[in-house]
């Protein structure tokens, strides 16, 4: 590139033509960024472009020179996954940056061919890694948002539910797995050390199929609840579900299990001393 003050002579001009490559580019998202915020990015962006590429070293950018421009595209891609755009959305924001480049070199240095052929290499590998930089960070904060979405949603669809005093029930729908029977196991224990409780219902109803993983898990999920001191009672057993867990050899040990959630909670209320009558 261009050393001494050339880097910055034509800094505004740059940043102008940039901004308009990246509000012409079909990815803009206007619903998602304005050009107030855009502009503002952009301009920090080349300000610290062009004070690390004044240092000189311009092929490695995880030398400590390029580590404001690392932070200011890491923060820039954090935000960017969380409003929703696509990696393409963002790592444009870096390439959209080598025609203004482009133009600038081919107006200082165009009349040497060998040294615009040169400064304009130099310039397509530097911005090249720093988009791919933007784009890597942009994959990895966007498989945190989604990892961080499964899990809210794991707990959301696996409440403990206080059906009355010292009885708690676990609907659960869906297919059950380890990350799942997980999260069910510690909801459950924290609840159960939370109200007191001594019965928790485990209702499967709303699973669709019951294997030997599935019935390990369920097994594992008693054996917490009983170190805590609270029974459990698995009921939603169908006539399917119970066929496979006989072919399967699975051994419920003393659980009791029911076939709905209402003959559960009978059981439930029986052990706690309790009776439902009809009012007079």
């Amino acid at each position: 590139m261009a050393k001494g003050s050339k880097r910055t002579k034509h800094q505004k001009d740059v940043l102008k033509d940039w901004m308009k490559e990246q509000m012409a580019a079909p990815t803009f998202r206007p619903d998602l960024i304005k050009e107030q915020e855009l502009y503002d990015q952009s301009a920090e962006f080349l300000g610290l472009f062009v004070d690390a590429a004044q240092s000189g070293n311009l092929t490695d950018i995880q030398a400590p020179e390029w580590t404001k421009v690392r932070e200011m595209l890491a923060e820039l891609s954090r935000s960017r996954a969380e409003r929703g755009f696509t990696s393409s959305d963002t790592a444009i924001f870096v390439f959209s940056l080598k025609q203004p480049i482009f133009n600038r070199l081919r107006l200082e240095v165009g009349e040497d061919p060998d040294v615009f052929a040169d400064e304009m290499w130099v310039a397509t590998v530097l911005l090249d890694k720093l988009a791919l930089y933007t784009a890597e960070t942009y994959q990895k904060r966007r498989e945190a948002v989604i990892m961080r979405q499964q899990q809210e949603i794991l707990e959301l669809s696996t409440p403990v539910v206080k059906l009355w005093e010292g009885i708690l029930a676990v609907p659960m729908i869906g297919t059950l797995d380890s990350a799942r029977t997980q999260v069910v196991m510690e909801t459950l224990l924290k609840r159960i050390m939370e109200t007191g409780s001594t019965i928790a219902i485990i209702d499967i109803t709303g699973v669709p199929a019951v294997d030997t993983l599935v019935a390990q898990h369920l097994l594992k999920t008693v054996s917490a609840a009983r170190l805590m001191g609270a029974d459990c009672i698995i009921s939603g057993i169908s006539p399917q579900i119970a066929q496979t867990i006989v072919t399967l050899g699975v051994e419920l040990a003393d659980i009791i299990t029911k076939a709905t959630m209402a003959d559960a909670l009978s059981v439930a209320m029986e052990r706690r001393g309790l009776s439902v009558v009809p009012a007079q």
